[in-house]
């Protein structure tokens, strides 16, 4: 089976049991009727981006779906936690793009959503020959990577915040959805 649409979804829970909190962003990023499997970063050739309200319109209850997740949580009060998922697509549709996840404690969401979409796309670089240097910043590489021809769009999709003032579970989460 190979998807051919991809939605980006996040979201978040706050919840006494660890558990509940998972359940609770599921529920936030509206996948949480779902059996959900992870699987690694390839992008599919052919593969369309879609909106997140179109695919939670092609899920049904029980149903097994693949998806590559950032997954952080915490119980510590006001601890920053930010969660992550990177895109790299390539100008011709007939290759594989990538996508990254990145979870991290004490990282702002912009940050964080930099560093998955600059992961994402650095994959998606070196399968490609695309030559660059690997010390500069993200910003640099972007430009590199675009006017190579070769990468025609990235994208990240984050999820962050402060962990509970009571000390509640806090998870958030970042999710690409294949379909098929």
């Amino acid at each position: 089976m190979i998807a051919t649409k991809v939605f980006l979804t996040k979201g978040l829970g706050v919840h006494k049991d660890k558990l509940a909190s998972f359940e609770l962003a599921l529920r936030s990023a509206g996948i949480e009727k779902c059996n959900l499997v992870y699987v690694s970063s390839i992008f599919p050739p052919k593969a369309e981006i879609i909106s997140k309200e179109k695919g939670l319109e092609d899920l049904q209850p029980g149903q097994i779906t693949f998806c590559v997740m950032a997954r952080i949580e915490t119980n510590e009060p006001n601890r920053l936690v930010s969660a992550s998922v990177g895109l790299a697509i390539p100008s011709d549709n007939n290759n594989y793009g990538y996508l990254s996840e990145h979870h991290t404690f004490g990282e702002k969401g912009e940050v964080s959503g930099e560093y998955a979409e600059d992961l994402a796309a650095t994959m998606l670089a070196t399968t490609l020959g695309v030559e660059f240097n690997s010390d500069s910043a993200w910003v640099e590489r972007e430009q590199v990577y675009k006017q190579s021809g070769h990468i025609f769009k990235t994208t990240n999709i984050t999820q962050s915040a402060e962990g509970n003032k009571d000390g509640n579970w806090t998870t958030v989460i970042a999710a690409a959805v294949l379909l098929p």
